[in-house]
């Protein structure tokens, strides 16, 4: 059977590969100690020395709309196109062509319906940051087939929190039961507390500095008990108008196990928001 050989979780910050390639006056002042910080967390997936990627994000409005929105998505191609041109226009994302992983695809949907998860899927999935972003900070060579998987957590009606820390674990018994000797990393990005377009958007860190704290206490201790005693749908909406991209978080710690501590944690405050790195090592080491 496959072995998850690490769980990730982070931010996705869409102007970090545009401020790490940035050079003389264009380069600014916080960039060296992004990059210090991003390429020691990668180091933490190269010694996992994985063969698949299994990727959590959630869509921008890019390709899901009103018009049809799943609660969460499996993409199943055998490659993905990348990224959409607004982001290469205002973020300076490089377009990009991923490889899918087909059959670990087709075995979490199949076995994720069985275990009660009525799963959407796409055979045409264009990705956007939420997934090309950590894989620009983890993985640049993006020479690792992949399964994105999709979340809602912007349009309403979203699911509880609790249901992302179900699919967490979900995720995490049904890669260790497909049948491959594959070694799997499963990553996933979300946000700690994020105001987009409101008053609160630019400050000197993120909206409620108190409020990321305890995310990433809950975080690197995996108190999941405690994070779903006071996370609810309604009080997310305090620490940010774009914060409910904490169940992500949620969900990578359903994958990690209850009561599991990160073996790394590091976080960086920007101008806007924290940025947030943690990895779990399932087996307990890696290669």
């Amino acid at each position: 059977m496959a072995q998850v050989v690490a769980v990730i979780a982070s931010t996705h910050h869409p102007f970090y590969y545009k401020a790490s390639t940035a050079t003389g006056a264009d380069r600014p002042p916080f960039a060296d100690e992004w990059v210090r910080k991003v390429t020691a967390f990668r180091e933490t997936l190269t010694r996992a020395n994985p063969d698949v990627l299994v990727m959590v994000g959630s869509d921008h409005f890019h390709q899901l709309w009103l018009d049809n929105m799943p609660q969460f998505l499996v993409g199943k191609a055998p490659f993905y196109d990348a990224n959409w041109h607004n982001e290469e226009r205002e973020f300076g994302l490089p377009r990009m062509l991923l490889r899918g992983q087909e059959d670990l695809s087709a075995h979490v949907l199949r076995e994720g319906l069985d275990a009660g998860f009525d799963l959407a899927f796409s055979n045409e999935l264009r990705i956007d940051h939420s997934i090309t972003c950590p894989i620009i900070t983890l993985r640049p060579e993006a020479d690792l087939p992949i399964v994105p998987i999709y979340t809602n957590i912007f349009a309403p009606p979203l699911p509880q929190p609790k249901r992302f820390v179900q699919l967490g674990r979900t995720i995490r018994e049904l890669v260790e039961s497909w049948p491959s000797d594959l070694r799997v990393a499963v990553i996933g990005t979300g946000h700690l507390s994020l105001e987009l377009g409101g008053p609160r958007q630019f400050g000197p860190h993120g909206p409620d500095p108190e409020f990321d704290r305890r995310a990433v206490e809950w975080i690197a201790n995996g108190d999941l008990d405690g994070c779903l005693s006071e996370v609810t749908l309604d009080s997310l909406h305090a620490p940010g108008n774009a914060t409910h991209g904490f169940m992500d978080f949620m969900l990578m710690m359903g994958v990690a196990g209850d009561g599991a501590k990160a073996d790394y944690v590091d976080t960086y405050d920007l101008f806007h928001t924290m940025e947030a790195y943690f990895t779990w090592y399932p087996q307990g080491g890696v290669l």
